[in-house]
This record gives C-alpha cells, sequence and structure tokens, in this order.
C-alpha cells in the first residue's frame, strides 16, 4: 500500500507546512536525498506543545508532542516532494527532548515520530535514530526532530 494511501486510511490529518523560525528552509534535496530541518511540535492552529518533559509534561504527553514533530515532517515532505509515494526510506532521525537534567526516557518520548513513520511506511520508516536531552529548545517546545530521507529513484 502506498504511503499516501497508510496516510487516509489512518485517518491521519497532516496540519499545513509550518513556517521556519528563523533563516533556514524547511528542506534541501542533493544526492537522492531529503534533508529535513528541525521541526517542532507545533498544531495547525499554530500553538505548540511546550515545557520542560520531566517537569511540566509526562513521558506520555512528550510522546505525543513528538508525534505532532512527525506529522509535520510528513507535511515537509509533501511539500518537498508532491506526494509521500516518492519515499523510498526514512534514513535517519535525531530528536531532541527538552528535559530535567536527570530524565532517562528519552527514546521513548521519540518514539511517537518513529512509531508514525513505521505507521506510514512499514519497515521503510524504521530509521537509525538519536534521541537526546537538551536543556532548552527554541520558544520553550518540548520536541525537536530533523530528518533525512532516502527518495525512490
Amino acid at each position: 500500500m502506498s504511503a499516501e494511501a497508510r496516510v487516509t486510511e489512518l485517518g491521519l490529518v497532516l496540519p499545513p507546512p509550518p513556517k521556519p523560525i528563523g533563516n533556514y528552509v524547511p528542506y534541501r534535496i542533493g544526492g537522492g536525498l531529503l534533508f529535513m530541518s528541525g521541526v517542532g511540535p507545533r498544531h495547525a492552529d499554530g500553538s505548540s506543545t511546550t515545557g520542560k518533559v520531566g517537569a511540566v509534561l509526562t513521558v506520555d504527553q512528550a510522546y505525543q508532542a513528538a508525534r505532532q514533530c512527525g506529522l509535520n515532517l510528513l507535511t515537509n515532505m509533501r511539500a518537498a516532494l508532491g506526494s509521500l509515494d516518492r519515499v523510498d526510506t526514512i534514513l535517519k532521525v535525531l530528536g531532541m527532548v527538552n528535559a530535567v537534567p536527570d530524565f532517562g526516557e528519552h527514546p521513548k518520548v521519540i518514539n511517537g515520530c518513529t512509531d508514525l513513520f513505521v505507521d506510514v511506511f512499514g519497515e521503510n520508516g524504521r530509521p537509525a535514530r538519536s534521541a537526546v536531552g537538551m536543556g532548552s529548545l527554541p520558544n520553550d517546545i518540548s520536541v525537536e526532530i530533523e530528518a533525512i530521507v532516502l527518495l525512490k529513484g
């Protein structure tokens, strides 16, 4: 089944593409790869999930924030490529969690994004991945995620 068909089957509603909040572009294509700038958990209404994980947010709430990042990445993939069906494999994901110093469940948080990618792309959505903690993130967002994607032929 195609990725676009999976999005429909799963009932996913992709938000409008988030606009960059700095001097950068949301993506670049080169050498058969799509390099995706980091996105936060911005919702369709323009609000974002904010606050430190382990203080303001639970792991489950942060998982949902990471899922929202995944939806924003899917939106940017579609904007870059015209269709998610042009995605071959999600090669690499870097997930950054705005967390209290003693927080240690970063992988559980970033699963919110990578579980979504597996739902949409199957095994080709399971990336190499890093899940790291940060002392802060822009505008106090709870999670930021970037990705590198292999394009079909």
